[in-house]
């Protein structure tokens, strides 16, 4: 099931934007094998984890590490999310595996990339999008930057980028028979994700104060506001006669406001965001969340409730699209995108299972030999002090 049944993939264990590539690439149904330390335990409550079927290798230890390029054989893809030169100094870099496999897709995960100044040092989300321009974009006016979770470092501008890479490089390996090297780095991919930004830099619209433009929640018409019980609704009205039905649905005066279908200066001129957002904000205290939500209902004016994740699972829209799914009784996301023909199977729990391994591995087309040195040294429980790092 899926678009990428088929296609076979190495991860080597890490902690979040791997994960979230292989988490992606298992649930759209390609084979992932997920290669940790000895000592390592799949975790039934975290969704990064699940699909892979998981082999134990010492990768200190060269034997078997020739293991894992024996695999490497049989493989379309392998990625890894060390730090630069540490797959080549264990032996399993790019040329140690495409030397094995000239068909290889070999995808790096980093935060700086591979080279640079700040390729061999430390950090994390929080740090990439910093450089890139990204972090200082989100916050609020007077205050200092906000870290937007680790969705646009560790998922969305490394993770996803990866994946995105990697599918990239298979596509056109079909074209030309070539494997080759995907260089993803979080901070490059958080450049990515601020192009529409340079883009209205470029015609003065600039990000240069936190908290000024008009999408990191300036303006009055995108934003959120706290309601009469504490819980909070998001307003995206940025188009003209999405606000003129803002306007009048929310019951304000047009003439303060605006809300013709032109969009008046009143609504649209940016010096007036500041005078305008506390009487939005005094308006939608004046209901329920609920009852603004009903008050808004099967319109245009572009409002949402602001929901925790146990409520969104539960709302209409997200049970109508079954964006959630249950594994093992964990509520987790369901697979994204959706695809017509080639639908996305229903997650399953990672598992270690020597005979469900061995049975992939044969699969792949491993010797009965490479399966013996495989299931011996997995059954190994020296555990490596600190992992690889």
């Amino acid at each position: 099931m899926g678009p990428l049944k088929g296609f076979r993939v190495i991860e080597m264990a890490g902690i979040g934007p791997g994960p979230f590539c292989g988490m992606l690439l298992s649930d759209l149904g390609a084979q992932v094998l997920r290669v940790e330390r000895h000592g390592a335990s799949a975790d039934a409550l975290d969704p990064l984890q699940r699909n892979r079927l998981r082999l134990a290798l010492d990768l200190k230890d060269p034997q078997q590490v020739a293991v894992l390029l024996d695999i490497v054989e049989h493989a379309d893809a392998l990625f890894e999310g060390y730090r630069p030169g540490v797959a080549e100094r264990l032996g399993f870099g790019p040329d140690d595996c495409l030397h094995r496999n000239a068909k290889l897709v070999y995808g790096r995960m980093t935060g700086w990339g591979q080279d640079g100044p700040l390729a061999s040092t430390a950090g994390h989300d929080i740090n990439y999008i910093a450089l890139s321009g990204a972090l200082h974009a989100i916050g609020r006016r007077g205050e200092r930057p906000v870290p937007p979770l680790n969705l646009v470092g560790d998922f969305g501008g490394g993770g996803m980028l990866l994946a995105f890479g990697m599918v990239c490089a298979l596509l056109e390996r079909e074209r030309s028979g070539k494997g080759q090297v995907v260089d993803a780095a979080m901070v490059d991919g958080s450049i990515a994700l601020m192009a529409m930004f340079l883009g209205m830099q470029a015609r003065g619209l600039s990000c240069n104060q936190v908290g000024s433009h008009f999408l990191s929640g300036a303006a009055h018409y995108y934003d959120t506001y706290q309601t009469k019980d504490g819980k909070f609704i998001a307003v995206g009205a940025l188009e003209p006669q999405f606000y003129a039905e803002l306007i009048a649905k929310a019951g304000l005066d047009p003439s303060v406001f605006g809300g013709s279908s032109s969009m008046s200066p009143a609504g649209h001129d940016p010096r007036r965001w500041a005078e305008l957002k506390p009487l939005f904000a005094e308006q939608f205290m004046t209901r329920t969340r609920d009852e603004w939500c009903a008050v808004f209902s099967g319109s245009d004016a572009c409002v949402a409730p602001v929901l925790t994740l146990e409520e969104a699972a539960q709302d209409p829209h997200n049970l109508a699209r079954k964006a959630f799914v249950t594994v093992a009784g964990v509520m987790q996301n369901a697979p994204a995108p959706r695809f017509s023909r080639t639908p996305a199977a229903h997650p399953e729990l990672a598992t270690a299972d020597s005979k469900a391994v061995n049975a992939l591995l044969s699969q792949w087309g491993c010797s009965e030999e490479q399966l013996v040195n495989i299931a011996a040294f997995s059954a190994q429980r020296a555990v490596a002090a600190g992992g690889v790092s």
